[in-house]
């Protein structure tokens, strides 16, 4: 109990959740007596000693890179050139260029982050108000974390022993849904918020400049997927040759970058780094001791004896995941959550992937829902809009992505398709 209220007492004063976490889990270390506080040195670097962690600087930096050098860019306008001539054309643009990034950053903060600097005030000088179009930016910013390469997906199959190929693999269709279901959000609200309409279909020529524009960009997703899935690369080895080639294409093609741009990009992507990697050491220690205490255990037992029925049990799981993260940082949320949920699933008889798919999207729609998701925050910082103004224009995406997750989690070919289709 005194970790609990420790924990959430620290983060109600405004502490940093990684030291929120650490100081908890030191004070349950310390009520298991004082010989286990030498061990707990050795349980952080435990924690954080994982090669598969590895890829996700990498993921991060090459990320960095292509959106300093502006390669970026050529995505917004492929986006839009494809479906930029529909009513409201530009939030599908938005929508659309986001499955594009999504596969060079994984992080839905480097999306909302990027599109709030470009997309928001252009949707704006179009004709849309900040609000809708940071709404529209921070519902598509999700699909970042979920298409491959996801961050939380690297996290979740190292520490659970899950094929973390198998968890790119599923996440595709998850997020492609994602995407069409927001588009339909946006075309449900053209006529009603009289949204802007585009200048007509493009030409074949300007969807063929724009692809060309473009493919470059488009390239490293597609290499990045292919490499890993496969099998020719890890997914840490195709993060760092990833970075070789945002640093080939911004450095010497596009001749974008200087040695100051580097050192910028290398200071935020440490600085990102630094931030997951003391979540993760830290939540390392609260997790080893909710385990000698067999927390996960009687979280198990609990559930199943309030119900043995597995869509009972699935249901009690997502509205938990749900209500953590409206309040806590999803990195530390799945950290600890996830040796507690896994075996619950394994008992209820759901795939690991599936399960590790589910788990990961319920986390990633509390990144836009308040009172602390990072993306309405990012917005926010960006933009210049409150966070009540975003919130108001997302709920209907919210809900719209709620209802993707709840078929995801009870529909598994949804998520098992393509990995089975690739063997994995």
């Amino acid at each position: 109990m005194f970790v609990v209220i420790a924990f959430f007492g620290l983060m109600a004063l405004g502490m940093p959740v990684g030291f929120s976490i650490g100081i908890a889990g030191m004070i349950g270390i310390l009520d298991m007596g004082p010989r286990f506080l030498a061990m707990a040195p050795d349980r952080v670097f435990a924690g954080l000693d994982l090669f598969p962690f590895l890829a996700m600087p990498f993921f991060i930096l090459a990320g960095e890179i292509m959106n300093r050098s502006g390669i970026t860019e050529g995505l917004v306008k492929l986006a839009d050139a494809l479906v930029g001539w529909m009513r409201g054309g530009m939030a599908h643009s938005n929508m659309v260029a986001s499955v594009m990034f999504a596969g060079l950053t994984g992080a839905a903060t480097a999306d909302a982050a990027a599109f709030g600097n470009t997309l928001v005030p252009a949707m704006q000088r179009a004709g849309y108000s900040r609000g809708y179009a940071c709404a529209v930016t921070a519902a598509g910013s999700i699909i970042g974390p979920t298409i491959p390469p996801s961050t939380l997906a690297i996290i979740y199959g190292s520490i659970m022993g899950v094929s973390i190929a198998g968890l790119f693999a599923a996440g595709i269709l998850p997020g492609l849904l994602i995407c069409a279901i927001c588009m339909g959000v946006i075309a449900a609200h053209a006529k009603r918020k009289n949204l802007p309409k585009g200048q007509g279909r493009p030409s074949i020529r300007i969807v063929f400049t724009a692809l060309r524009e473009g493919f470059l960009a488009v390239l490293l997703p597609v290499f990045i997927l292919g490499s890993i899935l496969g099998g020719w690369a890890t997914p840490t080895e195709a993060a760092a040759i990833a970075v070789a080639y945002a640093l080939f294409v911004g450095g010497v093609i596009y001749r974008a970058l200087s040695w100051r741009d580097l050192y910028e990009i290398a200071l935020r992507t440490t600085r990102i780094t630094g931030v997951i990697f003391l979540i993760i050491a830290s939540a390392s220690i609260l997790g080893w001791w909710m385990t000698f205490n067999r927390i996960p255990q009687e979280i198990a037992s609990g559930m199943l004896s309030f119900s043995s029925n597995p869509q009972v049990i699935i249901g009690m799981i997502l509205l938990l995941l749900l209500a953590i993260g409206l309040v806590m940082d999803i990195n530390a949320t799945l950290i600890i959550l996830a040796p507690v949920l896994a075996p619950l699933t394994l008992q209820i008889g759901m795939d690991p992937v599936h399960a590790g798919i589910m788990i990961i999207l319920a986390l990633n729609i509390s990144l836009m829902t308040p009172p602390v998701g990072a993306c309405l925050f990012v917005l926010a910082s960006v933009t210049g809009e409150k966070v009540e103004g975003i919130t108001k224009e997302l709920w209907p995406f919210i809900l719209a992505e709620v209802a993707i997750l709840i078929m995801i989690a009870f529909w598994p070919s949804l998520t098992l398709f393509v990995p089975r289709l690739l063997g994995l």
